[in-house]
């Protein structure tokens, strides 16, 4: 993907350009909004990686200002700052996800390609060993038992298998399934988890949920 980086602090700009190269995509690097503006409208980018404190003109009224031209390039926001009322302005001001400072450059880079994957999506149904997600009839089934799972277990069991083998945070499960309604530290996903696992596997011979101690959970057909 070609990205382009608008962020002031230029040890953050090279950790992110260096990430995103290192993982095959072509950056272009701002250090200013209005620079940034700039760049951003008039040439052609596959995602834009946007802080939201910046001089000249911050992130947010870039972000307004893209979408008001309807400018649909996706757009990642970086913020330091980590309260749910600014993560839900920035979504709602038209930004694809949210990653608060500091970060891992892999969590990152999952983002930028959890987005490429949305924008670029035509899926159907979802497969990981015998387990079937059906995204259409929201039907799940395992061989040939079928599952019945509520809301949030349905979203997150979608989640975990878009991302199958990778680790999927705490942080990101609560983006995904309850658009940053909770506090990071509540045991919700925890019970929710659980309640997954009871019907996803544990009448099954293989699990396929693996808790990833002190990040979050992953699905996997390899498990033992």
């Amino acid at each position: 993907m070609k990205a382009l980086i608008i962020e002031d602090d230029s040890t953050v700009a090279g950790h992110v350009k260096k990430g995103m190269e290192s993982a095959g995509h072509t950056c272009e690097v701002v250090e200013n909004g209005s620079d940034g503006l700039l760049t951003a409208s008039n040439d052609n980018f596959d995602i834009i990686i946007l802080d939201i404190m910046l001089p000249g003109t911050d992130g947010i009224s870039i972000l307004k200002s893209l979408r008001e031209q309807e400018n649909t390039t996706p757009v990642l926001l970086l913020s330091a700052k980590s309260q749910v009322e600014d993560k839900v302005q920035g979504l709602r001001s038209g930004a694809n996800d949210y990653l608060t400072k500091p970060f891992a450059i892999e969590e990152l880079l999952a983002r930028v390609e959890g987005i490429a994957g949305r924008q670029a999506d035509t899926t159907t149904s979802l497969k990981v060993g015998d387990l079937t997600l059906d995204l259409l009839n929201r039907k799940v089934t395992r061989g040939d038992t079928e599952i019945d799972l509520q809301s949030k277990e349905f979203q997150l069991l979608e989640c975990l298998m878009r991302n199958r083998g990778k680790v999927v945070t705490r942080s990101m499960l609560l983006e995904h399934v309850w658009n940053y309604h909770f506090d990071p530290q509540t045991n919700v996903i925890d019970v929710h988890i659980s309640r997954l696992r009871q019907k996803v596997d544990k009448t099954f011979n293989v699990p396929l949920i693996e808790t990833v101690r002190g990040t979050g959970y992953r699905i996997s057909e390899s498990l033992a």
